[in-house]
């Protein structure tokens, strides 16, 4: 395939690429693409490049457009995309910047348990997992609430959860937010998305979400990995999920209605999945409103499925989670805008940052932080694909002057799923898997092919550039034993 990216990138380092202004008028600021050369033909492959100079467009759009290493072409930004606007010089809020899966995102467990202890009985985790956390398109649980109960997620988020018995204050501590972001108003919330999500909690969905056994096979960080109490040869779990039919459909009617927002505030952007509001006009305010609803409602749905995840290890072993040491490292979003204090030229400013596909990666000492974490700085969760590794990082300084505390979320693809699935042979995939070790359930053939290996880029490279970059830094690697597929 040619490269469709024909524009100038100026080389800053080895692992930062600039878009100039002056690739296209009307840009405000400059793209900024953290890659390797190898990554970076991956990256020029699609439309990500074009979308990362679109988002330069925004208004109050602040230092740079940015794109991740794991970046792709996605609606309006690029996936791995992070953008970050002035809210006092008119700075907008765009929902192509958050993406339809609001809060998208991933949690990682750890254990006290070694892979000695679960050697002979991972596939029966896997069957169990598979049999009690329901997965796939449209997927509906066993935990069932009432239109008021909704309404309550959507205010409390995680804490709904704790207080219903699917976890302990404990797991609020080590998540996002502590599982809820101020803010969120029911009322801006349409019935069709009340209706898409009310049998949906405690459900994985489908696609790329997942629900993994891995074992850690590497440390890199001594000093981290006490402050976390992880160690070679122990079992963790990630929970990847997100905001399921009601994150959708607010997507959906917001990037509909805020199209005309573009002619009333004079906003000129050169593709209208870039339609976005001033942050303090009506229409901002409210899908800002409806975004955190549906923020909170996919913190408490892993929540719920955290929950799920313990009661199944604990059926198949035979001891309670907390004696198994199932505690939560840290659950961490990645498709969201959140209102954030940042430096801009050494003076502080509330910005409203988008991450799409980018994860906040918080610096030590970052007063958003809990205490347990501050010496360390925020544990960033980087799942990999089902045949290759994850990882766990922690944010940095760095990323604080350059990313606005961000950095990258996954592997990203290479592969579109209609691709994987018309050159992908699945029975051959499981053989592969298999011979590695790796057991497999999904809710169908098609979600394998889609999620294969070869269909996203190799986590181990993504990995490599944002440690290098300076803007997280590497703590542990994971490797995967089960997988459950949405």
């Amino acid at each position: 395939m040619s490269d469709p990216w024909e524009g100038k990138l100026e080389k800053i380092d080895d692992f930062r690429w600039r878009i100039p202004k002056s690739y296209k008028p009307g840009m405000r600021v400059p793209g900024m693409v953290y890659a390797d050369e190898k990554l970076l033909k991956d990256i020029k492959k699609d439309k990500a490049l074009e979308q990362i100079a679109n988002v330069a467009f925004l208004p109050g759009i602040v230092n740079a457009s940015l794109a991740m290493p794991d970046c792709h072409w996605g609606y309006g930004f690029p996936i791995g995309g992070v953008a970050a606007t002035d809210i006092e010089e008119g700075g907008v809020i765009s929902p192509g910047g958050v993406g339809f899966d609001i809060n998208c995102g991933v949690r990682m467990l750890k254990t006290d348990l070694t892979y000695e202890d679960i050697n002979d009985k991972i596939e029966k985790l896997v069957y169990g997992l598979f049999s009690d956390v329901p997965s796939g398109i449209g997927s509906k649980g066993d935990i069932r609430v009432s239109v008021k109960e909704e309404r309550e997620i959507l205010l409390k988020g995680s804490k709904w959860a704790v207080e219903k018995g699917y976890g302990i204050a404990d797991d609020l501590e080590c998540t996002e937010e502590y599982g809820a972001i101020e803010g969120a108003d029911p009322q801006t919330v349409s019935d069709r998305a009340y209706e898409r999500g009310k049998a949906q909690s405690g459900t994985l969905g489908s696609g790329n979400h997942f629900l993994e056994i891995q074992v850690i096979d590497q440390l890199y960080n001594q000093e981290a990995c006490d402050v976390l109490g992880l160690d070679l040869g122990q079992i963790s779990i990630m929970i990847h999920s997100g905001s399921r039919g009601l994150g959708y459909q607010i997507c959906d009617d917001y990037t509909k209605s805020m199209v005309h927002c573009l002619n009333k505030y004079g906003i000129n952007v050169p593709d209208r999945q870039l339609a976005c509001a001033p942050v303090n006009s009506q229409e901002g305010r409210a899908y800002l409103s409806a975004m955190k609803c549906a923020a909170n409602y996919a913190w408490a749905n892993r929540q719920c499925l955290m929950f799920l995840t313990r009661k199944v290890f604990e059926k198949v072993l035979g001891s309670s989670w907390q004696k198994m040491g199932m505690f939560l490292i840290y659950d961490v979003a990645h498709n969201i805008a959140k209102i954030e204090k940042h430096l801009i030229g050494g003076k502080e400013k509330t910005l409203c940052v988008h991450r799409k596909g980018a994860t906040r990666a918080f610096a030590p000492g970052h007063p958003a932080l809990p205490e347990r974490y501050k010496k360390i700085g925020q544990p960033v969760i980087i799942p990999g694909d089902m045949g290759r590794n994850s990882y766990l990082l922690v944010g940095t300084q760095k990323a604080m002057e350059e990313t606005f505390g961000s950095t990258c979320h996954g592997a990203g693809r290479v592969k579109s799923r209609t691709e994987a699935t018309r050159t992908i042979n699945v029975d051959s995939l499981l053989k592969e898997l298999n011979s590695k070790g790796i057991i497999v359930k999904a809710s169908g053939r098609g979600t394998i092919a889609e999620e294969a290996p070869q269909a996203y880029k190799n986590v181990n490279d993504v990995v490599d550039v944002v440690h290098n970059a300076g803007i997280s830094k590497r703590v542990c690697r994971m490797r995967p034993l089960g997988v459950i597929k949405g």
